[in-house]
């Protein structure tokens, strides 16, 4: 099913309500940055350079907005206040587009003839564990089987909450007891979700410091006996970032882009914060896309990103 077909209207409404924080505190101080003022001048741009900053666009990525604002205000002569908001949105879209952090059309589906594999990768208290919950569900929903493995075996629990997370959705799980190797699980769950022909497998991997060596080199053991068993997987690397802790999410998103090959992105908690804005930078400043955003507690909550609905959401 393409990602129009997810896209109703109880998304629509779900994406406005998880965003709602964010939207209220952007349009206030947008509307405040230009009352008294006609046009798009100078200082307009300032304050809202201000604005976009303080909503964890990001400076880089704000820099760039701004100059594709004053591009417009320059060869428009005189930009309308009023028109503001629209320019933000048709720029941010684009801006969005130009960096690849465009949709995908289709969701994953067996690769090759072998089950399509993502690793999901993200520190400690992001939402790792409840995003594969909700990835599970999503593509259970779309016709997809599913198959988790539960490699996360050093943290205390972890493996309990994965299974509870399958369990709810109704799909198979792969585990070892703690203190298992992970590759190890990696490994029988491939084996596994081959022998039986599942579409879709997720791997969930510990989540400890993103700074710490022997988590980056235990991810790169766990790709290579990936590899033994399907020689492309994992064909999606998806880290899991807390989009409520704004800027700190750039660093995580660094440390982890440096160190393993990230190439998808899931934004959680965006329905607790008014920090947003940060979809925006870090998928333009990691040229990274966004495939996922949380805006909420139920089970629907993780949607497909869109990037013209979500840019609309925001500036509405």
């Amino acid at each position: 099913m393409g990602i129009l077909g997810f896209f109703s209207k109880e998304n629509k409404d779900s994406l406005n309500k998880g965003l709602e924080k964010t939207k209220e505190s952007l349009l206030t101080k947008i509307s405040k940055a230009v009352i008294g003022k006609s046009r798009v001048d100078d200082e307009v741009l300032d304050n809202l350079e201000e604005i976009l900053v303080s909503s964890d666009v990001g400076v880089e990525t704000t820099l760039r907005i701004i100059e594709r604002i004053q591009k417009r205000a320059a060869s428009d002569k005189y930009l309308n206040t009023n028109e503001l908001n629209q320019i933000l949105k048709s720029e941010i879209v684009n801006l969005l587009a130009e960096n690849k952090s465009v949709e995908s059309e289709l969701l994953p589906t067996r690769n090759g003839g072998n089950p399509y594999v993502i690793m999901v990768v993200g520190v400690n208290g992001v939402g790792k564990t409840t995003t594969i919950g909700k990835l599970a569900y999503l593509f259970k929903s779309s016709g997809k089987s599913v198959l988790i493995g539960a490699a996360d075996t050093f943290r205390a629990a972890a493996v309990d909450q994965i299974t509870i997370w399958a369990d709810r959705v109704g799909v198979p799980i792969v585990k070892q007891q703690m203190g298992a190797d992970p590759a190890s699980v990696a490994f029988d769950t491939l084996t596994s979700a081959k022998a039986n022909n599942f579409d879709i497998v997720i791997i969930d991997t510990a989540g400890r410091l993103h700074n710490k060596i022997n988590l980056m080199n235990e991810l790169s053991k766990i790709k290579k006996v990936m590899q033994k068993v399907i020689p492309d997987a994992p064909h999606e690397v998806l880290l899991v970032l807390d989009g409520s802790v704004g800027q700190n999410a750039f660093e995580q998103a660094k440390q982890f882009t440096k160190s393993t090959e990230v190439t998808a992105l899931a934004l959680t908690k965006l329905d607790g914060t008014a920090k947003g804005g940060v979809v925006i930078g870090i998928s333009d400043q990691f040229k990274i896309p966004v495939k996922f955003i949380g805006v909420g507690e139920k089970m629907t909550d993780l949607q497909i990103f869109n990037r013209v609905e979500f840019v609309d959401s925001l500036f509405s």
